[in-house]
């Protein structure tokens, strides 16, 4: 479970261990990861913490790894973390900005599925959740960096149903729209009810919202859902 440490990525963790999975949590702070499995923990389930910065190919191997050595088998993986670019029109955006936003939000995400399959396929099956974006099937204004990723992460997690589902193993997509997770703060008033009545319901998700379904998806009963992208989104790919 990558970005574990807050927002959606820690409710993805606790709805997980609720469910009743033992979860690595990992995360690049350490602090905020261990927080997480705190309160894991103090609810009565069952994690470990494992520092990962999902941009190093070797780090996610080692957080397979450990989840293997400490559970003894793999059945979910969920690849969250992800970080957005400042707004910067397309042809602005300098070379370092591109391959960082790629790095982390496309490049993770192959490393953790690379990664995950062989351990699914050992286990019998299983199930590989990628966190997307409402961003996986529309534009949104001097986001280039993370439009790219995301849809990028959709056709990934197609891919490996195409590759894989012969096999046992599963992937779904999931698609939040924008979600309350203390960034948005940051915002002055107007800017907040913009981001509010962009969605048809009226207001901004939160992230107990996004990890109640990815629990739900993860669930051994919906293995014939495969390759497919899911919004979570308040009704915004509607408009």
């Amino acid at each position: 479970m990558t970005g574990a440490g807050a927002g959606i990525g820690r409710s993805i963790a606790l709805h997980y261990a609720k469910a009743g999975a033992q979860v690595v949590v990992a995360d690049l702070n350490d602090d905020a990861g261990a927080e997480t499995v705190r309160l894991i923990t103090e609810a009565g389930g069952v994690a470990q913490f494992q520092h990962t910065d999902v941009a190093s190919a070797k780090d996610t191997d080692s957080l397979v790894a450990k989840a293997l050595s400490t559970y003894g088998k793999l059945d979910i993986a969920c690849n969250n973390a992800g970080v957005a670019p400042p707004a910067t029109p397309l042809a602005e955006i300098d070379d370092g900005l591109w391959r960082r936003i790629m790095s982390i939000n496309l490049d993770g995400v192959f490393y953790g599925i690379r990664a995950h399959i062989p351990a699914l396929v050992q286990n019998g099956g299983g199930v590989i959740v990628n966190v997307a974006s409402i961003l996986g099937q529309v534009g949104f204004p001097g986001m280039a960096p993370y439009v790219a990723t995301k849809h990028a992460v959709v056709g990934l997690t197609k891919q490996v149903a195409v590759d894989y589902a012969d096999k046992g193993v599963g992937a779904i997509a999931v698609g939040p729209a924008f979600i309350k997770t203390g960034m948005e703060d940051n915002l002055d008033p107007a800017s907040r009810a913009d981001l509010d009545t962009a969605h048809p319901v009226g207001r901004m998700g939160e992230p107990e919202e996004v990890g109640s379904v990815v629990a739900m998806v993860s669930a051994p009963n919906w293995t014939f859902v495969n390759g497919a992208y899911l919004p979570i989104d308040g009704g915004y790919l509607t408009r």
